[in-house]
């Protein structure tokens, strides 16, 4: 099973717009850009919102068979480990295996040793076509890299065996996610760590590194563009030529992890993408569930009573929600309206404080962040959110829609 060339991973909190982000991948279609929906969504945010891994391909399934579409589509078990794959094993046909918790932690000494035997053929200058500098390479520094990188990867080995076990070898898809490690890989970790996943016998088809500047939660990328744009270049060097050195496959490509939005970071992608000839896997996490809320909000009457009482509840809630993210997050909370202030909105004033528009004098980047993790409040009402979801249901596909299409796969891909 093979990854096409452009993916794009759709997450979905609460699994009700499988037919709308599927429209804005038929849209880039029409215009000659294919690419290949992933539908994912991870441990945590099934026990969030009580689904199951089961209820994404099913999601999957009912938008493709609506639209028609004949194309490959996939389901990501996203940042998965050992501990939660079972659930996901049926269903998911990509896997995202998660490994950045083992980082920084030593492997068997053994382990190490063979691994710095292994690559000591490396020792001296290491030149990689389209890296400007030469890369220096003693022997401390695959010592360092194996004892920061080897125990993660062996990790992936053992995720990646555990599932080929119960679904066969070519029946799935393998990603190695490290971004969420607390500092970005060098190009000359990415080639080693790429050399140890092939030792591992990895098929893997996209690699999600950890990348310099902040990817908050569905704001813009905050952080140097130029260091940005050299790090994504170099990234796609070294992985077209350890592709060749260590017998990769060759559709291998980059995940970017983006938690949505980064729209600064959107032209040097496609720049590099098309200098390189390379593939690309975008995940733009949560922020259709914030199109469900700008939908509500947009509808009125009750639709806006909702979406006001969700943000009253996650501003008293704060630290509760924000916590389980509070690496990907950064509110000010003197920033954030107080929900009496919320409560006297019309419909236009909460979408524009909500909506992702820089221009706009009233985006509140502080109001979206906290909102973006606040989906808990949703999903305790159950029901009631669920049906609010179909009362508005023009409204917000059409929100779903223009969120993908305008903002994210036209500035990426067109």
């Amino acid at each position: 099973m093979l990854l096409e060339k452009y993916s794009f991973g759709i997450g979905d909190r609460f699994a009700c717009e499988g037919i709308a982000q599927l429209k804005a991948i038929v849209k880039a279609k029409e215009l000659g850009i294919s690419i290949t929906p992933v539908w994912n969504k991870s441990q945590r945010e099934h026990l969030i919102t009580g689904t199951s891994p089961e209820s994404v391909r099913v999601e999957a399934d009912n938008a493709v068979r609506a639209l028609g579409w004949k194309d490959p589509y996939r389901v990501d078990a996203d940042h998965i480990g050992l501990k939660n794959v079972d659930s996901f094993l049926a269903t998911s046909d990509f896997f995202t295996l998660d490994v950045a918790d083992f980082i920084d932690r030593k492997a068997e000494r053994e382990d190490i040793e063979q691994f710095v035997n292994r690559y000591k053929r490396y020792i001296g200058v290491l030149k990689i076509p389209g890296i400007d500098e030469e890369l220096e390479i003693t022997e401390s520094t695959i010592q360092a890299i194996g004892e920061k990188y080897i125990l993660a990867v062996k990790e992936a080995g053992k995720i990646y065996t555990y599932i080929e076990d119960a679904k066969g070898r070519d029946n799935f898809i393998t990603e190695v996610s490290m971004d969420e490690a607390a500092m970005p890989q060098t190009p000359v970790e990415m080639f080693f760590i790429l050399g140890a996943i092939s030792d591992e016998k990895i098929p893997v088809q996209t690699i999600a590194p950890k990348l310099t500047g902040r990817f908050n939660k569905g704001v813009d990328y905050a952080g140097d563009l130029k260091a940005f744009e050299k790090e994504f270049n170099n990234d796609l060097s070294v992985i077209k030529y350890a592709v060749r050195e260590f017998g990769l496959p060759e559709n291998l490509k980059l995940s970017i992890h983006s938690g949505s939005d980064k729209f600064s970071i959107y032209e040097p992608i496609r720049e590099a993408i098309r200098r390189h000839d390379s593939g690309l896997h975008v995940k733009t996490a949560g922020t259709t569930w914030l199109e469900e809320l700008i939908g509500l909000a947009l509808g009125g009457g009750e639709g806006l009573n909702i979406a006001k009482d969700i943000y009253s509840k996650a501003y008293n809630r704060y630290d509760e929600l924000c916590e389980p993210y509070s690496a990907v997050i950064d509110i000010d909370r003197k920033l954030l309206p107080h929900p009496n202030k919320v409560k006297k909105w019309d419909e236009e004033e909460f979408a524009r404080a909500l909506r992702h528009d820089k221009n706009c004098p009233d985006y509140n980047p502080h109001f979206r962040q906290l909102l973006h993790v606040g989906f808990k409040i949703a999903a305790e009402m159950g029901k009631s959110y669920l049906s609010a979801l179909e009362e508005y249901r023009s409204i917000i596909e059409e929100n779903v829609v223009e969120n993908i299409f305008e903002r994210h796969i036209k500035r990426i891909f067109l």
